[in-house]
């Protein structure tokens, strides 16, 4: 259902590989329908081997048709079709992580009665097969926590900003002309992308149902070329992270630009690609790098659930592997927490007036809110002079660890200063160590 990108190639690969992937699958996967408004698109891709038709719901009526692929995108149709098929007894196999993030308890709920299988490897990170080390690789361990670039469009601008010192409105110009952002690029650029994907990752992780509506969500919109150059010069790099932690008081759930140190290998990500750092208390740091979108790479995981499926088709529905990694009646009440109640580590940069007694009323409001310096720079404001009497400075602080409302706080009591002349820059830092 939908053959555009992602669909076409799928439709393309499984053909290519048709040989391989039976020898792998044990029978053969045949695409005998294939639904899309625009049928004329449809057919000049699969030609005249494969039926064409308007209306989705056929493929779901065709007793023939086992499994369906969901490629059209989106809460609305999308998700009426899927509960279709699901009543219908057909496995589903889907690329779409709004979907699963917004409706996902209640989908796996009617695939779990049905005993059918939702599987949705491509939701996440494209090509990369970061579902599949979750949900088995990894069931070993206890995951405690998820970091990564999952959304190659902010990589991307957040790449061209860094290496050519550009703003962010003049990248996205850029990233629109080459084809890496969309025309209305909200979604990407506003981390609600990232965040779907998170989201499902974090309950597969942690055992918990999926709740797209308690994440924290920030994108790239306000970052400047200033402070990624003054990040690079303290020897970090900034990037578009979705986290998820267990702690003991929850599990954070978050998606905002993030300085990580440039050594780490997942700061070194550059461009349109993906990578997804998981910490396991039994195996350590794993990394999964790739293409995290594109029509083949995408269509390598549509494929590979499809084989899956086709694997345990005729096994028994209560031994298959849960769709959130644990059995459903073992999942976990555990709460995510509260943004305030987050504990991490940070980036200001604070435009002030170049003076005595300044820096010591700043370091003592930090003090005051029980949150400790790791570094400062202080460097002259391109600016020039305010009202032409003050001289201003960009005054750079990196802090230790703090919980994140006594740090809200600090910048309220910050900002309050006749000393500060312009909104308080907040980056969250990482360490991912």
């Amino acid at each position: 259902m939908g053959i555009g990108t992602v669909g076409s190639g799928t439709f393309h690969v499984l053909r290519r590989n048709q040989t391989e992937i039976t020898r792998r699958a044990g029978r053969g996967i045949e695409i005998t329908m294939v639904a899309d408004l625009d049928t004329a698109r449809a057919k000049a891709v699969v030609g005249d081997s494969v039926r064409v038709v308007a209306d989705a719901r056929e493929v779901i009526a065709s007793p023939d048709i086992d499994i369906v692929v969901e490629l059209i995108g989106g809460y609305g149709i999308a998700r009426t079709l899927v509960l279709e098929a699901i009543a219908a007894g057909k496995h589903v196999v889907t690329a779409n992580k709004a979907l699963l993030a917004v409706h996902g308890t209640e989908i796996f709920a009617a695939a779990r009665d049905k005993g059918v299988v939702v599987a949705f490897e491509a939701a996440v990170a494209g090509g990369i097969p970061i579902i599949k080390a979750l949900r088995e690789g990894l069931t070993a361990n206890r995951i405690q926590w998820i970091a990564g670039i999952i959304n190659g469009t902010t990589n991307f601008i957040l790449s061209e900003m860094r290496a050519k010192g550009l703003d962010f409105g003049v990248v996205l110009k850029q990233a629109q002309a080459l084809g890496y952002a969309e025309a209305d690029p909200t979604f990407d650029i506003e981390g609600v992308d990232a965040a779907h994907k998170l989201t499902l990752m974090s309950a597969i992780a942690f055992g918990i149902p999926v709740q797209f509506d308690k994440a924290h969500v920030e994108g790239i919109t306000t970052l400047a070329a200033a402070d990624i150059a003054y990040a690079e010069h303290l020897g970090y790099r900034i990037k578009l992270l979705g986290i998820t932690k267990q702690t003991d008081a929850g599990i954070e759930l978050r998606v905002h630009p993030t300085l990580v140190p440039a050594k780490r290998l997942i700061a070194n990500v550059e461009g349109a690609m993906n990578a997804v750092m998981v910490q396991g208390d039994a195996v350590g740091s794993t990394l999964y790098y790739g293409k995290g979108a594109g029509s083949e790479p995408t269509a390598s995981a549509v494929i590979a659930d499809l084989v899956d499926i086709t694997r345990l088709h005729t096994a028994d529905p209560h031994h298959r592997v849960p769709h959130l990694a644990f059995q459903h009646d073992a999942l976990s009440a555990t709460p995510i927490l509260a943004m305030d109640a987050t504990v991490t580590a940070y980036y200001l940069r604070l435009q002030v007036t170049d003076e005595a007694g300044v820096l010591a009323r700043i370091a003592g409001i930090l003090a005051e809110n029980r949150i400790s310096i790791d570094a400062l720079l202080q460097r002259p404001n391109d600016g020039g002079a305010v009202d032409n009497s003050q001289a201003r400075t960009d005054v750079i602080i990196l802090t230790h660890d703090t919980v994140e409302g006594e740090m809200n706080r600090a910048i309220a009591q910050m900002q309050a200063l006749p000393t500060v002349l312009a909104p308080i820059v907040r980056i969250r830092k990482e360490e991912l160590s």
